[in-house]
């Protein structure tokens, strides 16, 4: 069950971040306007940096979702890092920017990512113990 849950929001988590990826290149005002930012010439080049921040939190998120798909032993690496990689993040913009939307998102997608990534490991020992 928490291995499911864990491909699930992966899965979403996957989804958000391709489209905030393809965002900051194919529409970036309107990727910038999501963040409170006005386009122009100051902001391009954190639009174009931010493109492959995401797009890099992407491809890692695709690694953790076919890591645990596949059952593989190293599954738990990418899930933990990218738990806390959100828990960061939405802490983070909701103490320097005071945001709440993103630490709902972002650290409650961590959390759950970080919970059902320790909930699976927990139910692979109690499998290899018996």
């Amino acid at each position: 069950m928490a291995r499911t849950l864990l491909l699930v929001v992966l899965f979403i988590a996957l989804l958000l971040e391709v489209a905030l990826t393809g965002g900051s290149f194919f529409a970036p005002v309107f990727t910038l306007a999501q963040f409170g930012v006005k386009y122009g010439p100051e902001t391009t080049f954190l639009t174009y940096v931010m493109g492959w921040l995401l797009g890099f939190v992407s491809l890692a998120t695709l690694v953790a979702f076919i890591q645990v798909q596949r059952r593989r032993p190293g599954f738990a690496t990418w899930c933990y890092l990218l738990g806390f990689w959100w828990i960061g993040i939405g802490v983070g913009i909701y103490y320097a920017f005071g945001k709440p939307d993103n630490l709902l998102l972002d650290s409650v997608k961590g959390l759950l990512i970080v919970i059902l990534t320790w909930r699976c490991q927990a139910s692979r020992l109690m499998a290899r113990r018996y």
